[in-house]
């Protein structure tokens, strides 16, 4: 069993859907990621949603709303292995009309680009952290256009599979 680093990092996550569309990050190794990441000390989650936002889609997120909550345990690649906590902030949020999908000025570094992806392709995409591709569907399926989001806040934990 990997030995849990000390400490809780929160991270923000933009879901933007527009026209049955979802944007998402291209990463290397054909993996797929929504907008955002970790909050810095002193920041608060919405200005954490913010600042990643502008690093990797180039512009500031509209309406950013709480949707879900989940504990995420990511196995990091370490010797002896180790897994860090971190809590996912998953936020329903917009962009202006005219978007378009490019890199932001300081992109993830396993970012390869910015793109609108149906979502009716997601379950044959592959995402980072893996748990997004189990509940991003139920997530949209739960009325991600409708004015009030409904279903629970909190979805539970999520751990990487150890791999040998």
């Amino acid at each position: 069993m990997a030995e849990l680093i000390p400490g809780v990092r929160n991270a923000a996550r933009a879901l933007i859907v527009r026209d049955s569309h979802l944007l998402l990050l291209h990463k290397q190794g054909g993996l797929h990621a929504l907008p955002g990441g970790g909050q810095e000390t002193g920041e608060t989650l919405l200005e954490a949603l913010q600042r990643e936002c502008r690093e990797e889609i180039g512009c500031e997120v509209l309406a950013p709303e709480l949707l879900r909550v989940s504990d995420y345990f990511k196995l990091k690649q370490s010797d002896p292995p180790t897994r860090r906590h971190q809590v996912d902030f998953l936020f329903r949020c917009r962009v202006a009309a005219d978007y378009v999908p490019h890199n932001g000025p300081s992109p993830d570094k396993r970012q390869t680009g910015v793109a609108w992806l149906p979502v009716a392709s997601l379950p044959d995409c592959r995402f980072s952290p893996a748990y997004l591709g189990e509940v991003l569907p139920e997530v949209l399926a739960s009325g991600i256009s409708s004015a009030a989001p409904s279903g629970p806040l909190y979805m539970g934990e999520f751990h990487d599979l150890a791999t040998s």
